[in-house]
């Protein structure tokens, strides 16, 4: 619980966004290229709720991106599963073209319509990222699971499973980040019953009862 901060301020504008995080007018640019695919894309394909469709900077937009500050700086390898309409990953692909062209984000995302849609996104932009349309279990029991330094994942699992899916593709240099409710404390520890792992909260930049949960050193928990 949130216990006298206030409520973190509206990022609804681009430029709004701009200052907030620093990036550059490329960036914004391609931001607004998403922002128009996601509307066009929304009347045939729901990929957000609709009652957040006109609140897209500051709910999907700014609620990515925040995410970005948490990665270790040398971060390269990116993970994102159930990628959906691209939050968190698709956004956090665009910021890391300006600051780390060097890295990549794959994004996984079963719905094949959605998928396209990601897609679309990533060539009208000039963004590089690797889409895979595949559940994300699937993923997580490939054997050519390949480690990742960063992995993301927004509103597709309670924790306990999330860490499950992530294991495979985790090093002890891995860091996941994963944006939660107010119920944040309660998944960790939850968590905790099946995995050891360290784990840190952040306050949200967009939701006052938010957390974002870090996770490192993450490992299935032996018996006895």
């Amino acid at each position: 619980m949130t216990t006298g901060s206030e409520r973190p301020g509206r990022i609804d504008t681009p430029e709004a966004f701009r200052e907030a995080f620093g990036v550059s007018r490329e960036t914004l640019a391609r931001l607004k290229i998403y922002e128009d695919l996601l509307k066009a894309w929304q009347k045939a394909v729901n990929l957000v709720a609709p009652s957040t469709l006109e609140q897209v900077w500051h709910r999907h937009f700014a609620d990515s991106a925040q995410l970005f500050d948490f990665a270790p700086e040398g971060g390269k390898s990116w993970l994102d599963l159930g990628s959906g309409g691209g939050f968190p990953g698709l956004v956090l692909a665009i910021m890391l073209a300006e600051r780390r062209p060097e890295a990549r984000m794959a994004l996984v995302e079963s719905d094949a319509r959605k998928a396209a849609f990601l897609g679309e996104v990533a060539r009208k932009t000039g963004v590089a990222v690797e889409i895979r349309a595949e559940r994300s279990e699937k993923a997580a029991t490939q054997a050519n699971s390949q480690i990742r330094d960063v992995i993301t994942a927004r509103a597709l699992a309670p924790l306990p499973k999330l860490l499950g899916l992530v294991l495979p593709f985790f090093s002890p240099q891995t860091v996941a980040l994963f944006p939660k409710g107010r119920e944040a404390e309660v998944e960790v520890a939850q968590g905790k019953e099946r995995f050891a792992f360290d784990a840190s909260l952040a306050p949200s930049r967009t939701d006052d009862e938010a957390r974002i949960v870090i996770v490192r050193n993450l490992a299935a928990r032996t018996e006895g």
